[in-house]
């Protein structure tokens, strides 16, 4: 019978975060979609609304921590495929370089939208 391997340390601090990310991520899509396609319709959502919502400081707390749940829990995700998929050595270190530096830009250019959208900067 296959092995199973996984690249995450079951107890691990990855393999913790992995799964509190994905419980975080489950709830709060399904409040982003009921907030925007059954209490504002897709169609009906502008830019004012968008400003309205993200000014307040609960909603803009919850946006910024979903989009940072959001992208760890996918760079590390596609982190642990390629390391599962048998990435190793400079390659992985070169990989694990690219995704931090592409996660840590993803995050700040989000922050800095939601500043702006929340009026704040």
């Amino acid at each position: 019978m296959a092995e199973r391997y996984s690249s995450f340390a079951p107890g691990g601090t990855a393999w913790l975060l992995q799964r509190i990310t994905a419980a975080f991520l489950v709830v709060v899509l399904a409040f982003h979609f009921f907030q925007l396609h059954f209490v504002n319709h897709a169609a009906e959502v502008t830019f004012l609304g968008t400003r309205a919502r993200m000014e307040n400081l609960g909603y803009f707390l919850v946006m910024v921590l979903f989009l940072i749940a959001g992208t760890f829990h996918g760079v590390n995700g596609v982190y642990n495929a390629l390391v599962n998929q048998g990435l190793s050595g400079t390659p992985k270190k070169v990989v694990l370089a690219v995704l931090t530096i592409a996660s840590v830009a993803l995050i700040v250019q989000g922050i800095w939208v939601a500043l702006a959208m929340a009026g704040m900067i």
